[in-house]
């Protein structure tokens, strides 16, 4: 069987066991929800924020947040002397309707660039995708209502077959369809790379582990990079 399968066949149980861990994870899982930087200095001269809202792979399950890409993101706009400061804002078990209802709490700050990495959860749970589709978009215009000069970001996400073909399918198009109707960027998968990869990924087989998230980290920065301009 393709790595790739057994990722999707595999997917349900890990995420699944990651959310029921979350109080195992208590101290990792509460600073991100902080919404605080994933470094603890950030250069004085950092104006603009980069605000990462999703779930446990925001969230760097099962690692330190330094090791997260989020905080990958922070080092490379560092080392390019770039005047953002990366908002880690992942919460493991995560759905959209989740992240909608703590959406404003979030936007209390003024964000540049917003990341959203939310809707694995809600496939795995069955959840119609037609609510899915409306809490990310509901999501998408609460940001742009706060601030119409926020750039967007959507992460693309795959899940396991479990659902039905036609059901999987429509949740991996949801994501570029979303994009189009929206002119947002898109990370077209997240996973890219690392999905099924046993050395990437931590023991439950789905979450990436510290050579994973780096490889996710470039993902995330082939799109951001064109975003992110020198004063």
């Amino acid at each position: 069987m393709p790595r790739l399968l057994k990722f999707r066949y595999f997917l349900l149980m890990a995420l699944l066991t990651g959310c029921g861990e979350a109080t195992q994870q208590k101290k990792k899982d509460e600073a991100p929800q902080t919404t605080g930087t994933q470094k603890d200095t950030v250069s004085e001269k950092a104006t603009r924020s980069i605000l990462f809202f999703g779930n446990s792979l925001t969230a760097a399950y099962g690692l330190d947040t330094e090791e997260g890409f989020p905080n990958l993101i922070q080092n490379r706009l560092d080392s390019l002397d770039l005047n953002y400061k990366v908002i880690n804002s992942g919460v493991s078990g995560e759905t959209t309707s989740g992240g909608l209802n703590r959406l404003d709490w979030v936007l209390n700050q003024e964000v540049a660039i917003f990341v959203l990495e939310l809707g694995a959860n809600d496939g795995l749970r069955g959840i119609p995708l037609s609510k899915t589709k409306d809490n990310l978009q509901a999501m998408i215009d609460k940001v742009r209502a706060k601030d119409k000069t926020t750039q967007i970001v959507l992460a693309g996400m795959q899940i396991p077959p479990n659902m039905g073909a036609d059901y999987t399918s429509e949740f991996r198009a949801m994501y570029p369809d979303l994009a189009k109707e929206n002119n947002v960027s898109l990370i077209p998968f997240l996973l890219e790379g690392v999905a099924g990869d046993p050395d990437l990924n931590l023991q439950d087989g789905i979450h990436p582990n510290e050579e994973g998230q780096k490889i996710v980290a470039r993902n995330v920065w082939q799109v951001l990079k064109p975003m992110v301009v020198k004063d």
